[in-house]
């Protein structure tokens, strides 16, 4: 008898992680993202412009694919092992406008080109991403220096690096404003950013979205004039080690995969691959 497969669209970010919460914690690493949209969404409830959006498929009762949409982002879809689970959630999301999909490469892609299809789109790759996970961290030795929280003498910088990081991962800006998300962190809200230190700020880290073991990494810039000097490593490694401190058992961060010389850095101070997610983008 073949499966019987439900849309399920709660409005509430604690409907959604109730009902999908064991099957996205069964794969925390690859779902990361979306358990930290969810945290961040129950601790900062008027957040967005617009409320999100929250969909899951089950097969006979049972959770094989969810989605989560925070306007004006790309919608974010978790592993899947039933792709036909993939034309519901399609349907399922009629009047939404995601300016893209993020999810694991086959979900991400079969997504995408039902949609296109489904809407008389276009989609295109947009980039590709390779996530990581640390337990126990590996400090460089030897780099001047040391960690600290931002200061508002910093907003300048970072809102610089912050559009920076953007336009050098990205090829564009993304839908956010750089200044309020630093405002926020200068506040105590949202994401915590730290910096490196060496006489003056060199590089920046971001930590934020909170899992039920762990922690998302990110953003993560040092200026290209400031690179070669291990200031990334050092302060990549220092924040991890700060959140394992805290009490997180896992760090998680995205890596671009075309990135050689971040995807190597990470790896040296602890980091290790559990798989890989697209970007795609509607035009």
């Amino acid at each position: 008898m073949a499966e019987r497969l439900s849309w399920h669209a709660p409005t509430r970010v604690e409907d959604f992680v109730l009902a999908a919460g064991p099957f996205l914690e069964s794969r925390e690493a690859l779902h990361c993202l979306t358990l930290g949209i969810c945290s961040d969404l129950q601790a900062f409830p008027d957040g967005g412009s617009q409320p999100p959006r929250f969909g899951i498929v089950t097969a006979d009762g049972d959770v094989v694919l969810t989605v989560v949409w925070t306007p004006p982002w790309q919608a974010v879809l978790s592993s899947c092992d039933d792709f036909a689970a993939i034309s519901v959630a399609v349907e399922g999301l009629a009047g939404a406008t995601p300016i893209g999909v993020h999810g694991p490469i086959a979900a991400a892609r079969a997504f995408a080109e039902a949609w296109a299809a489904k809407r008389g789109a276009k989609e295109r790759i947009y980039l590709r991403e390779r996530v990581y996970e640390l337990a126990d961290v590996a400090r460089p030795h030897g780099v001047p220096g040391a960690l600290r929280h931002i200061r508002p003498s910093d907003r300048d910088h970072l809102i610089g690096w912050l559009i920076a990081f953007e336009e050098e991962t990205f090829g564009e800006r993304q839908p956010r404003d750089p200044g309020a998300m630093v405002d926020r962190a200068l506040s105590g809200e949202g994401r915590r950013l730290y910096v490196w230190d060496d006489d003056g700020p060199v590089s920046l880290c971001g930590v934020g979205g909170l899992t039920p073991n762990g922690i998302r990494i990110g953003p993560v810039y040092t200026p290209p004039g400031l690179r070669g000097r291990g200031y990334a490593s050092a302060c990549v490694a220092a924040t991890s080690q700060g959140q394992l401190d805290a009490g997180r058992r896992r760090c998680y961060l995205f890596t671009d995969v075309a990135n050689p010389t971040s995807n190597h850095v990470y790896q040296a101070i602890g980091y290790r691959p559990v798989g890989d997610v697209d970007i795609y983008r509607f035009d």
